[in-house]
């Protein structure tokens, strides 16, 4: 039997039961009606009353709260009740069960009537005239008398019906009692019935209902292993049948859940560290580790030998390099290829309808597209374990750069179709980083290639100074920046030491360092002091800049140059900076300082003055000049690397290489962030026998004393076989100087490297070398002086010029 016919057959039984009951109460209740019908016609009365009472509060409470308030609102419940009044109480006059509730309930209504018409409604257009009267004292206690009156008729008329219902209940008490003899049996007799059914549904129902809760309840925690105990049968049955589907389809839902989030968690892994440097091997290993362990358990990359190399793909089936192998075991004991290996590229058939060749292999065993390994090899990556495969190419725009294959050995579950695309995915982002660090390789070896050809390979030898440097490009990627440095020899034995930076990185940096070094190098051709000079590159940085802006958009060039030039006879330094950190000066002693001056704008500002600071420096000093990737980084206040500087240079050795290498290591930690460039140099003095300076009257005549003087002077330093072009040099220049110079003029003569002859006077005019024609009596003296020395030139002052040249030495000296 069902558990609907148990329940129909139960209910029957139920309804007869009750039927029985109500038949023996419904003659007593017949006898019960006549009674309880006055009884009810008086309450209907009192409610009648009490309702006409409530309409005559209502439409007192709103009159008031219209008075008092002002508001509008008061007077929808006060027009509502006026209007249900007449009605109300015509209905409790007919609802009056006797002559004197007739007689009280006519007065309640014409009382009610003047209330409302004498009385309530005057005072509310009064009240909406604006009448002060409507809300005067002797109005509200009128009001108030006139509803007290009604009130007190109402209960007259509440006592008078009390006392008629008094009269039926007394009537209705005695029916009551036969009654509830009569319900009493048969509520009885229900309710052992309803007894023995709630039993039994508690059993056959409520039970299992309740397990089935305290087992959904398990469900919504997570656990998706409860079922429900085949306990029951028909409908009972069948809920149970019907919870268990659900937690199966439950449980299987969240697993496919939990599949699907460790493939996204895979990617979006994978994204956030494949790539995290520009650099083709690593990033492949990033890609061999992103899938090892989680989706496969082993992973190479092979990459085209081009590729590692910073250059374009080949697209041919040439062997590739392996670059990464990942796995869950020990390397040495895989049957892989080991990385640094030439590979034969591995490439099975791809799926139908996939682009880009990937492939996978369900199972290695049945499968010979993938035999190329060999069969020695196949074997024994079978005998390992290897029972899976999914290669994928590594494709950048179209070219490929290599191919990565996953594995699954051992006790993995093999490939799938669904795992193809995760494969795909993983390819696609690792090929997108790879061709960025290839880019990036090819740019950076570019920069490199660029900037070394236009820094010196070496620094020439000076008497005036004895250097050392080091130059180490940025170490991020940003890529190569602009820093140089230079030692440029000068006139008189002078020396230039220059060190500048260009802003910014790269190709592009590079290629304007090199119009700047070109640039100062010539300017220093032109002997300027250090002031002019960084002027006249200022104006080339500015000029460079409107043709970068005008041609290629690129604009914005700025730099910073630091020009200092030594002078190793009086042993002055004079040098400007062009917002380049001015150096620092390492005494004999020891005792490093800084250089204080005032450093000009960098260069391409324009429109500020550079102004020269002038130092005396002894004799074994060292100056320090740096470029601000040295003393300033992320991690390193700039005023904090000055002090460091400062404390390394206190530390450094004698010798200048040594004192480098300890400079660089005391400053940098790691792979620096900006191009780093010191340059150091220790000044020397010449000898005071090596210089001689006469000064020569304004007159031809003493044109002979200045070759006699200097006869005499190479006889002293034992240099005769160079008096002949001497004496002729000097007699060209003097009387040149006496011709068209102004006084003073001086004779110096230098011997160093070279045998230097300068001769100075007080004019600025420029002197010409010109080509003299057969006829003419002058013009040829500088051509002359230009054929018999090595170098000529002339060096501007701010009391005139000087005329120099040098002479080679005597082999035997």
């Amino acid at each position: 039997m069902s558990l609907v016919t148990v329940t129909a057959a139960a209910g029957g039984l139920l309804a007869v039961l009750i039927g029985a009951a109500f038949a023996v109460v419904l003659w007593s209740v017949n006898d019960m009606r006549g009674s309880m019908r006055a009884a009810q016609d008086a309450q209907a009365a009192i409610s009648q009353a009490r309702l006409v009472d409530n309409l005559v509060l209502d439409i007192e409470t709103g009159q008031r709260g219209y008075l008092i308030t002002g508001q509008e609102q008061f007077l929808g419940p006060w027009t509502a009740a006026s209007g249900h009044f007449p009605a109300q109480v015509k209905q409790l006059i007919d609802m009056s069960t006797s002559a004197e509730q007739t007689r009280i309930a006519q007065q309640i209504s014409r009382q009610g009537e003047s209330f409302i018409h004498d009385y309530s409604i005057p005072v509310v257009d009064a009240a909406r005239a604006g009448s002060p009267s409507a809300t005067s004292l002797p109005t509200m206690i009128a009001g108030k008398q006139r509803v007290d009156a009604i009130r007190s008729l109402f209960d007259s008329y509440t006592a008078t019906q009390q006392a008629a219902i008094a009269a039926a209940e007394s009537t209705a008490d005695a029916n009551a009692r036969h009654t509830v003899i009569a319900a009493s049996i048969g509520i009885g007799l229900s309710v052992l019935l309803i007894a023995a059914y709630a039993g039994y549904v508690t059993r056959i129902v409520v039970s299992p209902v309740r397990r089935a809760a305290a087992l959904a309840t398990r469900l919504a925690a997570g656990d998706l292993t409860a079922r429900m105990p085949r306990t029951g049968t028909r409908e009972i049955g069948q809920l149970e049948t019907a919870f268990n589907s659900l937690a199966g389809s439950l449980e299987t839902s969240l697993e496919k859940q939990q599949t699907a989030q460790h493939r996204l968690r895979l990617l979006y892994d994978a994204s956030t560290t494949i790539g995290t440097a520009l650099d083709v091997e690593q990033t492949a290993r990033e890609l061999a580790d992103a899938a090892v362990p989680r989706f496969a358990d082993y992973a190479t990359v092979d990459l085209d030998a081009s590729v590692l190399q910073g250059a374009e793909p080949t697209y041919g089936g040439a062997p590739m390099r392996r670059v990464a192998l990942s796995g869950s075991g020990a390397h040495e004991t895989v049957p892989l290829d080991p990385v640094g290996a030439l590979v034969e590229p591995l490439a099975p058939p791809s799926e139908p309808g996939r682009n880009g060749g990937v492939a996978v292999i369900h199972d290695l065993h049945g499968s010979g597209s993938w035999s190329m390994y060999g069969p020695s090899q196949a074997a024994r990556l079978l005998d390992f374990g290897m029972h899976s495969l999914i290669t994928a190419p590594l494709l950048a725009q179209g070219a490929p750069l290599g191919r990565v294959g996953f594995w699954r050995a051992q006790e993995s579950t093999p490939f799938g179709k669904e795992d193809l695309a995760d494969a795909e995915e993983l390819a696609a982002k690792a090929a997108l980083a790879i061709d960025n660090a290839r880019r990036y390789s090819r740019e950076r070896a570019t920069a490199l290639t660029l900037q070394r050809s236009l820094l010196p390979h070496r620094l020439p030898v000076q008497p005036a100074v004895e250097t050392a440097y080091r130059y180490l490009p940025t170490g991020t990627e940003a890529g190569v920046g602009g820093d140089w440095l230079d030692v440029i020899p000068l006139s008189g034995t002078r020396v230039a030491l220059v060190l500048g930076d260009v802003a910014g990185h790269g190709v592009h940096a590079s290629a304007s360092m090199g119009q700047l070094r070109s640039a100062v190098r010539t300017l220093a051709d032109v002997d300027l002091p250090p002031d002019e000079l960084l002027t006249h590159l200022d104006d080339l940085v500015i000029h460079l800049t409107e043709a970068d802006e005008d041609e290629a958009g690129v604009g914005d060039l700025s730099a910073t140059c630091l020009y200092a030039i030594y002078d190793p006879i009086s042993r002055r330094c004079s040098l400007a900076s062009a917002g380049h950190p001015l150096p620092y000066l390492r005494d004999p002693s020891g005792h490093t300082s800084a250089v204080f001056g005032h450093p000009g704008p960098p260069l391409g500002v324009g429109g500020l003055p550079f102004e020269t600071t002038e130092l005396e420096i002894a004799s074994g000093s060292t100056l320090a000049l740096f470029s601000d990737g040295l003393v300033h980084s992320r991690e390193l206040d700039i005023g904090q690397g000055l002090e460091e500087l400062r404390h390394a240079l206190d530390q450094t050795p004698r010798d200048l290489d040594a004192a480098c290498d300890v400079v660089m290591d005391h400053m940098l930690a790691g792979p620096p962030a900006d191009d780093v460039a010191l340059l150091l140099a220790r000044t020397r003095a010449l000898p005071e026998d090596r210089v001689v300076t006469w000064d020569i009257p304004a007159d031809p005549e003493y044109v002979a004393s200045a070759r006699e003087l200097t006869t005499r002077q190479l006889e002293a330093w034992q240099l005769e076989e160079t008096s002949f072009i001497t004496e002729l040099v000097v007699s060209e220049l003097v009387t040149n100087a006496i011709r068209y110079g102004a006084p003073p003029i001086q004779l110096r003569l230098i011997r160093d490297s070279m045998l230097i002859c300068e001769v100075s006077d007080g004019s600025n005019t420029a002197p010409h070398l010109r080509r003299a024609r057969v006829f003419d009596e002058g013009g040829r003296g500088l051509l002359l002086v230009a054929q018999l020395t090595q170098r000529w030139g002339a060096r501007y002052g701010t009391a005139g010029k000087s005329i120099w040249c040098e002479q080679a030495l005597p082999p035997a000296t």
